[in-house]
């Protein structure tokens, strides 16, 4: 891909503020691991041989008579005649000890022919809904559930991991959307001034004393709780965070001699708005979307804390910060929810902040 001059100056001053490079590479990779939660947590195979074709229980479908079973539901991979069907594929070998067989065939011990299949497991055995067979519940951390259970005996590990990528995938989606939309509305506020600049003001006065939480509890009282619509919710409060930087920038640039000599020219309106004056104002807008990107983290995980998030079953950190207040006898549970905000939001502060400072000419770092 070719980048223009400015956009090449920008990148090698990204790339010389370490912190905010490191930070960048850092947050891919864990969130590029995120991407892949159902290979890494998951209690169904990754994949599955059996009599010559290949299977992928992880993402796919296949009821048990796939695998010569009796029952046309789903199969439970974690059953140990299951796994002895699949190693076997003889259900009369998997009826009277099937653990037994199944680990005899995987050792070898039986003969050759006996063995038709082989699965191969993601490293934490358990999907965020499994419900585990640990006794007492929160159980501490051991070698099967790395960061311990909840109260439900669900693997905290796996629920970290699928909820740090809906927490990343709801920011991204409300803060590139609000962005966009907080732009607009305060460019075009600055731009203009006058009469549609105190219209504006007016009215986000109004929605500002919106009280938001009531919305979003009388919406979900209505609707039922989903992602989309607490996605929805938070675009349509989120928005103005914005519009008062940029709406600044537009009246302080606005009488600027370059602005009136397009004017005098004949460009449109649009065209200086967002091609000449926006580029000036994107420092102070940057400098925002930090606070912005940690505000939208933190709502999420405050609206789950208190019962008006994402539904019950999803990945949930915020849940997972309340379980850790409801037992305080499992700290594993509080030390977890603490370093997993802790990271994800340090590192997303220090790459905008990188971001910022790229942005700007005044900046250069040796």
């Amino acid at each position: 891909m070719n980048l223009s001059p400015l956009n090449r100056r920008r990148w090698r001053n990204f790339r010389r503020n370490r912190r905010a490079f490191w930070s960048l590479v850092i947050f891919a990779a864990l969130f590029l691991m995120s991407l892949l939660a159902e290979v890494i947590a998951n209690d169904k195979p990754i994949l599955v041989k059996y009599r010559g074709e290949y299977f992928v229980p992880a993402y796919r479908f296949y009821p048990e008579t796939t695998f010569d079973g009796d029952f046309r539901t789903e199969a439970n991979y974690k059953d140990p005649v299951v796994q002895c069907l699949i190693a076997t594929g003889r259900i009369e070998a998997c009826l009277d000890e099937p653990e037994a067989t199944a680990a005899a065939v995987a050792a070898g011990t039986l003969t050759q022919g006996v063995r038709r299949g082989w699965a191969i497991w993601p490293p934490i055995r358990y999907d965020y809904r499994t419900i585990n067979d640990v006794g007492t519940a929160p159980s501490a951390p051991d070698r099967n559930h790395w960061l311990g259970t909840d109260d439900t005996t669900r693997d905290v590990a796996a629920r970290v991991i699928y909820g740090f990528r809906l927490s990343i995938l709801f920011t991204l989606i409300v803060t590139a959307i609000s962005s966009v939309l907080g732009i607009a509305a305060g460019a075009v506020q600055g731009y203009f001034g006058g009469r549609t600049d105190l219209v504006f003001q007016r009215l986000l006065e109004i929605w500002g004393s919106t009280p938001s939480l009531y919305v979003i509890i009388i919406l979900f009282a209505i609707l039922g709780r989903s992602f989309w619509l607490l996605v929805f919710v938070s675009i349509l409060f989120g928005w103005p965070a914005l519009v008062g930087v940029v709406r600044a920038e537009f009246l302080r640039a606005r009488n600027l001699e370059y602005v009136r000599a397009a004017r005098a020219l004949g460009v449109r309106d649009r065209t200086i708005m967002f091609r000449h004056i926006l580029p000036n104002a994107m420092v102070a807008t940057l400098t925002m979307l930090p606070f912005v990107v940690a505000g939208t983290i933190s709502s999420l995980a405050a609206l789950d804390y208190l019962g008006y998030g994402l539904p019950a079953s999803a990945p949930s950190l915020g849940e997972l910060a309340l379980q850790a207040k409801q037992n305080l006898q499992a700290p594993w549970l509080g030390f977890t929810a603490f370093f997993t905000f802790a990271i994800m939001l340090s590192l997303l502060v220090f790459i905008f902040e990188g971001i910022r400072d790229a942005f700007d000419p005044r900046k250069t770092f040796r």
